[in-house]
């Protein structure tokens, strides 16, 4: 446990200040705001608010995920991914993928929907509480050479391939 704890505390010291995700729409539960509007779901599938602070030292851009790892899928379930936010942005504002107000150049790949942009929770009923897992990346390049149509896979890839730290906030949601 004290090697542990050490290696936490040295983790931190290498990376400078704490890098934090921190969102003011999300709360410990989901709620129909953040639910999908499809697959037998009714919710207004709006993205939430986020914003980071600390970025470590050499960001050069961001990328943002939403995963729920407990989808029947044997995989898990891909709802939102974000890349090539540039790294003097500090957040992005709730509803900005339907709206289209992402940071300039930040593209939204492919989700698990079949479609890029916010496909928010929809898991199905009496399928138990689902964890939402939001995750701002702090990357070492400027560019990632994908689009709205990369899989998840292959973003997922260039993501950790490029990450230097990250940071998540975790939600659930269920449907009874």
């Amino acid at each position: 446990m004290k090697f542990f704890i050490t290696l936490i505390a040295f983790g931190s010291l290498a990376f400078g200040g704490n890098f934090t995700l921190e969102s003011d729409t999300l709360k410990g539960q989901l709620t129909k705001a953040e639910e999908f509007g499809g697959f037998g779901c009714s919710g207004k599938n709006i993205s939430p608010e986020l914003h980071w602070t600390n970025a470590p030292k050499g960001t050069k851009s961001f990328a943002i995920t939403v995963y729920d790892p407990d989808a029947p899928t044997g995989s898990g379930w891909w709802h939102w991914q974000v890349v090539n936010i540039p790294a003097d942005a500090k957040g992005i504002a709730a509803n900005a993928s339907a709206e289209h107000k992402l940071p300039k150049g930040a593209v939204e790949t492919m989700t698990d929907y079949g479609f890029s942009g916010f496909g928010g929770a929809c898991p199905p009923k009496g399928h138990g509480p689902h964890m939402y897992i939001f995750t701002v990346y702090a990357l070492d390049t400027d560019k990632l050479d994908l689009n709205d149509k990369s899989d998840s896979a292959v973003v997922g890839y260039n993501i950790n391939a490029h990450t230097i730290q990250k940071a998540t906030v975790v939600s659930y949601y269920q449907r009874d």
